[in-house]
């Protein structure tokens, strides 16, 4: 099984906990996201899985072996830094087949590998250059081939886009996924990016603050976001989080009253602190529908273009919270009233104390699902067309 499993692991420097009793298992020939902000301890997860870095305690398991106080070198791993790492003095071709050199390779077997590497990352021709006369994305192409040319169990990435313009991005992105799909190493990869993380991504692991906040599939975590934190890490705009009161089957916003349809009162009941906070994404908000009980009021406050839609700033009248609506046509203007249709379907419901989501109604349980299967469908049918 090439599977890693964390075990209660813990790392600290002193009595600076970086990473906190982390337990996690990553799936054999899966593409694990490690997603969180700067400082949350994804990267120092990565370096612990290439023994890079010392675990303070708990376990890590490879090939179903504690691999705890195994060299970095025996771990079957290959890893690109976001900095790329790349020999100086040495052209893209020695950068490349180094290791395979240094492990005393048959040289016909490396060029084989070379070839094969050069041809999939589109290298051919600047296998005698050295990096200092390479742009930004081929530096990256060799860190990748020096990497894929391993063809390790485990394939560990720390931020490798992050020094790319957007467009090399997106065509790194695509170039990572063909190689995963080509080799089926298991893969696991540091960003702190949402786009990267959402498509790159079978399942993605939120982490803030040394925890993981929430493990699942790129569906899931936007649709059914564990915490405020996930919620609002994941979209951009990030989703509206509004303080609210429940009394009686009534969500209380300001001086505003909504009326909950039962699927979500039996969920707004459970709450044992009895403090709310409702989210919902800025495409979901729907302006200029119909006044009714399951609706709200607001006077727009600012208009941001963004091209192709924009985004507009609301008071909800009486509340102590904005809200970003996404309109792609017919934009109020600044100082105009509207109404603001709540789908319940897309509502979030969340403890105001503890910040972690109250859960979901069955129905919205099962839409998800079937949302969630049908991404699993589009990325089996890409991988098809990509083989």
């Amino acid at each position: 099984m090439k599977n890693i499993v964390f075990e209660n692991v813990m790392k600290s420097y002193g009595k600076n906990v970086i990473v906190k009793n982390l337990n996690m298992e990553i799936k054999e020939g899966e593409r694990l996201i490690l997603l969180g902000p700067s400082g949350c301890g994804k990267s120092t997860t990565l370096r612990m899985i290439a023994g890079l870095e010392d675990i303070t305690s708990g376990r890590i398991y490879m090939h179903g072996k504690v691999i705890n106080d195994i060299p970095s070198g025996e771990r079957e791993v290959a890893m690109v830094f976001q900095n790329y790492a790349l020999y100086p003095h040495m052209t893209v071709k020695e950068n490349i087949i180094y290791g395979l050199k240094a492990h005393k390779m048959d040289p016909a077997e490396i060029r084989k590998r070379l070839q094969e590497v050069l041809e999939i990352l589109e290298l051919k021709g600047l296998e005698d250059r050295k990096p200092k006369d390479l742009s930004g994305g081929q530096r990256q192409r060799v860190a990748l081939a020096r990497a894929v040319v391993k063809r390790a169990e485990y394939f560990l990435l720390d931020e490798p886009l992050s020094n790319l313009d957007a467009q090399l991005r997106l065509r790194a992105r695509k170039e990572l996924v063909k190689i995963h799909e080509l080799y089926q190493p298991t893969m696991v990869y540091v960003t702190h990016d949402q786009i990267e993380a959402m498509t790159v991504g079978n399942r993605i692991a939120i982490m803030y603050e040394g925890n993981m906040e929430m493990l699942d599939t790129p569906s899931r975590v936007y649709h059914m976001p564990a915490s405020i934190f996930c919620a609002r890490f994941i979209g951009s705009p990030s989703m509206n989080i509004i303080k609210a009161e429940y009394e009686k089957g009534m969500l209380v916003i300001g001086s505003q009253t909504v009326k909950l349809p039962d699927m979500w009162s039996k969920i707004a009941d459970r709450n044992p602190s009895g403090e709310y906070r409702i989210g919902i994404r800025p495409e979901h908000v729907v302006l200029n529908g119909e006044s009714n009980d399951r609706s709200l009021k607001g006077t727009v406050i600012y208009v941001e273009d963004y091209g192709n839609r924009y985004g507009v700033y609301i008071d909800v009248d009486g509340g102590e919270d904005e809200l970003i609506a996404i309109c792609s046509d017919h934009v109020p203007r600044p100082g105009e009233s509207v109404s603001i249709a709540i789908d319940f379907n897309k509502l979030h419901f969340f403890d105001g104390k503890s910040e972690k989501s109250l859960g979901y109604p069955e129905e919205i349980k099962k839409l998800n699902e079937k949302l969630d299967f049908s991404a699993e469908l589009i990325g089996k049918d890409s991988e098809k067309g990509s083989r």
